[in-house]
């Protein structure tokens, strides 16, 4: 497929609505897929890192237990 000028690229026979909307909801979905992802990621290393200090924690409890 031939396309004389940007009109006709835009235009796409007609169908160019739907082809642009397409490629719009694609974009939208995999920035909100990768916004999502991101937002996950933060928050499971905040849990773990949480984690951590409680078992930390725990354990400097434990062993001052064992001292006394």
């Amino acid at each position: 497929m031939s396309f004389s000028g940007w009109n006709e690229v835009i235009n796409m026979g007609g169908y160019g609505f739907f082809v642009w909307l397409s490629f719009g909801v694609t974009l939208a979905a995999l920035a909100a897929l990768m916004i999502h992802g991101l937002i996950t990621r933060r928050s499971l290393q905040q849990q773990s890192k949480l984690q951590q200090q409680r078992q930390q924690r725990l354990a400097r409890r434990k062993q001052q237990e064992r001292s006394r």
